[in-house]
């Protein structure tokens, strides 16, 4: 047995793969900043691997600690920072609409002219 198609909805609207609020200032900073810092353990971490094996951290060279262990907690880190940045900011952004809520709204009549004439 067949179901028919589902009814069309016009007046519904379309859900937004992201929604407007990631794409904040705020969010579009920080993840520029942690993709930066990514790109710079990845790519800085293997483009100059010869020179990092000068360096001695502990009694390993520092390029074979970056790849060996290195990369993988600055990722994790990563991962961290941004759970903990986007908590923040949602906990600001709730507080910024309770306070909203919480303010009373102007008379319809002077919406224009708050301050009155």
């Amino acid at each position: 047995m067949m179901l028919p198609p589902p009814a069309d909805q016009p007046d519904r609207p379309m859900a937004s793969p992201f929604p407007p609020e990631l794409h904040d200032v705020r969010h579009l900073w920080l993840k520029a900043g942690l993709l930066l810092l990514w790109a710079l353990v990845s790519f800085g971490a293997s483009y100059f691997a010869r020179d990092l094996q000068t360096l001695v951290l502990g009694v390993w060279p520092l390029g074979y600690w970056i790849v060996a262990q290195g990369a993988v907690l600055v990722f994790i880190a990563i991962v961290v920072v941004y759970a903990w940045a986007m908590n923040r900011f949602e906990r600001q952004d709730q507080q910024r609409q309770d306070h909203r809520r919480q303010m009373p709204e102007p008379a319809p009549g002077n919406a224009d002219h708050p301050h009155g004439w």
